[in-house]
């Protein structure tokens, strides 16, 4: 028997706040991997990796916010708490390799390429992790077209957040970008949400596991405390509102000043004058 899939049981206001979260996320970990790039290589990987972490728990809230709004006529819906966990694990990890090639090989031709693909990726493995966590008391079956759509819009999506973070424009560019990867991150969830159907068994046996009520506190509590608690080092970080310094770093430069070439063109202006007035000020025994 079909089931009758409902995906908006809350009207809009899990797709809103999953948009939100996705949105949320994803800022705080463009602007990591943005402050990434203008500090030394000591501290560059601390950035990346909270990066990673934000932008893993930014798509995995997203996610089992909008399931809360996804139901099934005829049966309960129940998740398997180690396999929800675990989709979480995939995300954070899956999205910091790609976020760790594009903070060491930059933002062009193959690396940005391979850190898209792997991010996106793991956007995708995320997702559908997260729906396999369920369990009713019937059949998921998921169309294959609409399946690689969904992957190809995160893979997508991914790449072109990573581009975004690696040119550096300053706050209202990341603000930018994080709104379109939430979009992008939205569209791929429910791009996914239309290539699922439920063949429900119609028998009365219980289902095991979790009910979405029991995972809603960790879900809102463990996640935002962290995505809360990066945005408090994001917004206190002198540096990371500033965007891409005018000169290229000190420890690019090793002994050399950040500012030698602007001293040696004042030095030339300061003599030319000195020329000058010498020249206009001299006088030869003939005229005095």
């Amino acid at each position: 028997m079909q089931g009758t899939i409902d995906g908006f049981s809350y009207g809009l206001v899990t797709p809103l706040v999953a948009y939100l979260m996705a949105c949320l996320g994803g800022a705080l970990g463009l602007r990591c991997t943005t402050r990434s790039m203008l500090v030394s290589h000591s501290w560059r990987p601390g950035w990346l990796a909270l990066g990673s972490a934000a932008i893993g728990s930014g798509i995995w809230t997203m996610h089992f916010v909008a399931m809360m709004g996804f139901t099934v006529r005829g049966t309960p819906i129940h998740y398997d708490k180690a396999m929800t966990f675990a989709s979480l694990a995939v995300a954070i990890v899956m999205v910091g390799v790609g976020i760790f090639i594009v903070g060491y090989r930059g933002t062009r031709g193959t690396a940005l390429f391979t850190g898209g693909t792997i991010t996106g990726l793991g956007i995708a493995s995320m997702h559908y992790l997260g729906m396999a966590s369920m369990s009713l008391d019937g059949k998921l079956e998921y169309n294959t077209v609409t399946v690689g759509i969904s992957v190809a819009i995160a893979m997508g999506a991914a790449t072109a957040a990573l581009w975004a973070a690696g040119q550096v424009r300053g706050f209202l560019w990341s603000v930018g970008a994080s709104l379109v990867m939430g979009l992008a991150v939205s569209g791929m969830h429910y791009t996914g949400m239309a290539a699922l159907s439920v063949h429900l068994h119609g028998t009365a046996a219980p289902t095991s596991g979790e009910s979405p009520a029991a995972l809603l506190a960790p879900m809102l509590i463990g996640p935002l405390a962290f995505l809360l608690l990066a945005g408090v080092v994001v917004m206190f970080d002198p540096l990371i509102v500033m965007g891409k310094p005018t000169v290229a770093p000190v420890e690019q430069k090793p002994g050399i000043p950040a500012h030698t070439h602007v001293s040696h063109s004042a030095h030339r202006l300061r003599f030319r004058p000195r020329r000058t007035v010498e020249h206009r000020g001299s006088r030869t025994p003939q005229n005095r």
